[in-house]
C-alpha cells in the first residue's frame, strides 16, 4: 500500500486523519482506495465538483497520469463540459430522461490537451449546443424545471 500512497503523493500523510487532509488529498485517498482493489473499471461521479479551480485542474492532471499508468477504464460523470473534453476520449451527452443517451461524441484531440486551442473550443461549442438543445427541449415539453436539471 505504501507504493500506491507514494505514487499519489500521500505517503507522508498516511498516519493523518481525514479531517487533517485537504480536498485534493481526500480525492487522492479515494482514488488510492479504488486502485488498491484493482478493478477493471473506475466509476467517478462528480469527484472534483467541490474543489477549487486550481486543485480541480491538478486533480484532473493527476487522474490522467493515473489513467496512463494503470490503464483503467474510467467512467467519469461530470456536468463540466470543459472537464469532459479535457479528460475523455468520448463524451456521452445524456437527455433529461433518465438513462437516455442524446449523443456519443468522440474526442479526437491529442494529449496533453490545450483548452485554448481552436479544436478544443470548437468541440466545446458543439457540446454546449447539444446540452442547450436538450435544455430547450425539456422546457418545450413543459416539464417541471427540477426534472430538467
Amino acid at each position: 500500500m505504501d507504493g500506491l500512497l507514494g505514487k499519489l503523493q500521500l505517503l507522508e500523510f498516511r498516519d493523518r486523519f481525514p479531517k487533517d487532509l485537504s480536498g485534493g488529498m481526500k480525492q487522492r485517498v479515494a482514488i488510492a482506495r479504488v486502485l488498491a482493489l484493482d478493478p477493471p473499471i473506475m466509476l467517478m461521479d462528480e469527484p472534483f465538483g467541490a474543489l477549487d479551480a486550481l486543485t480541480r485542474r491538478n486533480m484532473q492532471d493527476e487522474l490522467l497520469r493515473i489513467w496512463t499508468e494503470y490503464k483503467k477504464t474510467v467512467i467519469f460523470v461530470t456536468h463540466g463540459i470543459e472537464e469532459s473534453i479535457y479528460l475523455a476520449d468520448r463524451v456521452v451527452v445524456m437527455t433529461y430522461r433518465l438513462g437516455t443517451i442524446k449523443k456519443n461524441v468522440p474526442v479526437d484531440l491529442p494529449r496533453p490537451r490545450d483548452i485554448s486551442s481552436l479544436p478544443f473550443i470548437a468541440l466545446q461549442k458543439d457540446l454546449i449546443a447539444l446540452v442547450m438543445e436538450e435544455q430547450r427541449r425539456c422546457h418545450d415539453e413543459e416539464l417541471h424545471v427540477a426534472e430538467c436539471s
